[in-house]
């Protein structure tokens, strides 16, 4: 029998869909979905029979995990590598929902993996690795939501072909077991999704896709944010002397910074944009090697909160406010001293206050660089 296929842009009530898609799922059968990139094959794990159905149609390189594990959100990741590096952690919150599939060591002994049944964990595990994807699409996500257990992924692109772009193309290549076809039309980017794997404190290209290696690197590069008020004097102080103080650990020019994956900003929680860094700021900062001539203000947002690893306050009111307004971001958030004080405030003071001011952020940096040059990509 040949599978059904639902028009999801005709659906006069989606919910509908996830029902029947869930429901085609949890009698252990397989549902073709759309996603951002192309239309994927999933079951749900918890079926042995079905995994080992979808393994055999895989078209992944042999020495590749034979199919892909589908979570709800990059916060889920931890629970399948608990040891997960932090370049992989970076690029899970950067590229999640979206098109980027990991392939991470199976190396840790708390890994959900290891309740899966046998079938299923050797459809997704091939030497010691594992392949994960939070797909874009809001179908699948709503599916997984509603649905017992994990779902596996067989990627319809592979060793000489093309991916399936349209809900046509699955229909021409329909494996044994396929209960529904959910069409969505062609897929948004058609392009195979792009694979990294994770090596060490970096990773490699596995497979280009949507989002190529450059950006790639960008992603994963390490963020350190500094934020005071007005962005005018404390934090680009900071900004500076720490890229100065990168520069040297990195064994490269100032201005290579950011091509070397460290990338290094600063903001105020009541700042306007485009204003320059105080004339005394620039002196003192320069006085430490450090360069705000280009500095230009910017006000702390949502945007910049969410891409920052590090995110180091002047004073602990900086902090209770960025936690009030941002409370997910608490495990990034810290207090410039490591002792939580208070950076003093230069603003209006002589030039010596500013000296003052950008001796002790040196001086807190220094404590702080060893921990933070750690994270440092490889």
């Amino acid at each position: 029998m040949p599978p059904m296929v639902i028009d999801l842009r005709r659906a006069e009530d989606a919910r509908d869909v996830v029902h029947r898609a869930v429901q085609a799922l949890a009698e252990g059968q397989s549902v073709a979905f759309p996603t951002e990139t192309d239309y994927v094959v999933a079951v749900a794990a918890r079926h042995a029979a079905a995994a080992e159905r979808l393994r055999a149609a895989s078209m992944v390189p042999a020495d590749e995990p034979p199919l892909t594990l589908a979570l709800k959100s990059a916060d889920e990741v931890l629970d399948w590598a608990p040891a997960m590096t932090s370049v992989g952690r970076r690029m899970a919150r950067r590229c999640w929902p979206g098109p980027v599939a990991m392939i991470l060591p199976d190396d840790h002994a708390e890994s959900l993996v290891h309740r899966l049944p046998a079938a299923s964990r050797a459809a997704l595990v091939a030497n010691g690795r594992l392949r994960v994807r939070v797909p874009g699409h809001p179908m699948v996500s709503d599916c997984m939501r509603m649905l017992a257990g994990p779902v596996v992924l067989a990627e319809t692109a592979g060793e000489g072909r093309a991916p399936a772009v349209t809900a046509g193309d699955v229909l021409e290549r329909a494996e044994p077991g396929l209960a529904l076809v959910i069409d969505d039309g062609r897929a948004r980017y058609a392009q195979p999704v792009s694979t990294v794997e994770l090596v060490g404190s970096s990773f490699r290209m596995v497979r280009p896709g949507v989002v190529s290696e450059e950006t790639m690197r960008r992603l994963a590069s390490l963020m350190v944010l500094f934020v005071c008020t007005g962005n005018t004097c404390r934090s680009p102080m900071a900004e500076a002397i720490f890229r100065r103080m990168a520069a040297e650990r990195l064994g490269c020019e100032l201005d290579e910074v950011d091509g070397r994956g460290v990338v290094v900003a600063s903001a105020g929680l009541a700042a306007w944009g485009g204003g320059p860094a105080s004339p005394a700021a620039v002196e003192a900062a320069g006085e430490l090697r450090g360069d705000l001539s280009a500095h230009e203000s910017q006000p702390l947002t949502e945007a910049l909160v969410r891409q920052a690893d590090v995110i180091l306050t002047m004073t602990a009111a900086h902090r209770d406010t960025i936690l009030s307004q941002f409370p997910d971001a608490a495990g990034r958030v810290a207090m410039l001293d490591p002792g939580r004080r208070d950076v003093i405030d230069p603003i209006g003071g002589p030039l010596e206050t500013y000296r003052r001011c950008a001796a002790q952020i040196a001086g807190h940096l220094a404590a702080r660089m060893d921990t933070l040059s750690r994270e440092f990509p490889g």
